[in-house]
């Protein structure tokens, strides 16, 4: 049960071999055991989950039962979800419970998954480690003295530790493929807009994309079949007919034109992380594939770019957290500016406050044209050299992070070293593109390298095809961490 995938579950509920009050109440005991261990998860409600679990056993029972119906799923702490704490890893809204759900949630719950708990996270997904959580750091169930990667480190260490057959995350700057690297699974960020925003608390609203994380690219397919969808709540939610991304499974990829750029290489990716690379794409080859060296000249400014807008969203979007209507407030204050500067100095960790004072500071009266417009500008020519390069190839293939992953507490101290953790992941995110990250192979240290695979507007159902051969092909996704119970 621990080991078996969405899809081989799904198929033990219809064939009745198993039930959904016995698969939740598997996962939430192991939860119990070894979460401590891990940090994953901030808030269980193990009364509400088997209550969803015994409404899944009754539409499969009625014969409606759909592909997810009855599996546990782990809502990374995001995502409101009606009557569950909802914190996104902050003091600021440690007391915060949803009175609605995000559309990712209400999608779950209509297709009967079960929510089975709220996954840590990065504080209000700021960072690339999951170590700025109110609650402590996630630990990398591969090492527990190394970070998961960030900041859907604890739904991606959830899954990696058996403590979840999927789950949901954010990828604002790599914040589902970096940790889906860190900790041996796979992760998609769709096309921007594919997937709603509404309900899923607001980091950067041009860059914030929802998307699925489990152990093989059949599992993310039936997740996202789910997830995706049209939104009117949201104003960036595309309206496009629905797709199926499991229909291209199985499709041979003959005649496949894989770009390699040539910047993922010289960016300082360690040795390690490009020698599993090469030999993920050397496997493709033997499956059909040809490479093209292509380049991304821009993709050096992704980084800076990202760290001048990002902040820039994220100051006008954390605005609204000031005490006065739900939240943290601060106990002692003197008159209502007071209330808010204690509020707010008290509610955010360093982090968030290190950005939102870069943010500020971008979009402040003197600077907006030489950082933030400036910044957009160059977006485009990112955005642009994708296009360009997508007239030459099929997908996009690199390093999803230039190392593996680092010992907790390695780099807090150097925010810049930490920002460069992303310098591989930021660039899709700019152009609004999908990404995917898969385990190819590990480090000398045992720990798991992540193949990115990048594609072009809504080619989802490519990117996920070509992750499924791969996987067909190899094992490195089947591999489980020493010492998980």
């Amino acid at each position: 049960m621990d080991n078996a995938t969405i899809s081989s579950l799904s198929a033990e509920l219809a064939a009745r071999k198993l039930s959904s009050v016995e698969l939740t109440g598997h996962f939430l005991s192991r939860i119990k055991a070894l979460n401590a261990k891990y940090n994953c998860f901030v808030t269980l409600d193990e009364e509400r989950s088997l209550a969803q679990a015994r409404a899944a056993d009754a539409r499969r029972s009625a014969g409606s039962g759909q592909p997810l119906t009855g599996i546990p799923i782990a809502q990374k702490d995001i995502f409101c979800a009606a009557g569950w704490r909802t914190t996104c890893g902050s003091r600021m809204l440690s007391n915060f419970v949803s009175p609605y759900d995000a559309h990712v949630v209400a999608q779950l719950d209509a297709a009967g998954a079960v929510n089975l708990g709220k996954t840590n996270m990065d504080e209000f997904a700021m960072g690339s480690s999951s170590e700025t959580s109110y609650y402590g750091p996630v630990r990398n169930p591969w090492d527990v003295h190394t970070v998961p990667g960030g900041s859907s480190g604890g739904s991606a260490a959830a899954v990696a530790a058996r403590l979840a057959p999927g789950a949901t995350g954010t990828d604002t700057g790599g914040s589902i493929r970096q940790p889906a690297a860190m900790t041996g699974i796979c992760g998609l960020k769709p096309t921007y807009g594919v997937v709603s925003r509404y309900g899923m608390i607001a980091f950067a609203s041009s860059l914030d994309q929802a998307g699925p994380m489990a152990r093989t690219a059949e599992d993310l397919a039936l997740l996202m079949t789910t997830m995706a969808g049209y939104d009117a709540r949201d104003s960036t939610s595309l309206e496009r007919e629905r797709e199926n991304y499991a229909r291209e499974l199985g499709k041979p990829l003959a005649g496949l034109r894989i770009g390699l750029p040539k910047e993922f290489i010289a960016e300082g990716a360690s040795a390690d992380v490009v020698k599993a690379v090469e030999a993920a794409v050397a496997e493709l080859g033997r499956l059909g594939c040809t490479t093209v060296e292509v380049s991304l000249p821009n993709m050096r400014l992704a980084v800076p770019v990202y760290y001048v807008l990002a902040p820039a969203e994220a100051s006008s979007n954390l605005a609204r957290y000031d005490g006065a209507r739900y939240g943290y407030r601060a106990p002692e204050y003197a008159d209502l500016a007071d209330m808010y500067k204690k509020t707010r100095s008290q509610g955010f960790g360093a982090e968030v406050k290190r950005r939102i004072l870069i943010g500020t500071y971008v979009l402040s009266h003197g600077y907006y044209d030489a950082y933030y417009i400036q910044a957009q500008r160059v977006r485009r020519l990112i955005a642009r050299d994708f296009a360009e390069v997508f007239e030459r190839c099929d997908v996009i293939m690199g390093p999803t992070s230039p190392t593996t992953a680092f010992r907790i507490g390695e780099k807090m101290g150097d925010p810049v070293q930490m920002y460069l953790n992303d310098i591989y992941t930021t660039p899709a995110n700019l152009a609004g593109l999908p990404g995917l990250s898969i385990p190819c192979g590990f480090d000398a240290k045992g720990l798991p390298v992540g193949l990115q695979i990048i594609g072009n507007y809504f080619a989802e159902a490519r990117m996920l095809n070509v992750a499924h051969q791969y996987q067909r092909a190899t094992d490195w996704h089947t591999r489980t961490p020493p010492g998980v119970e």
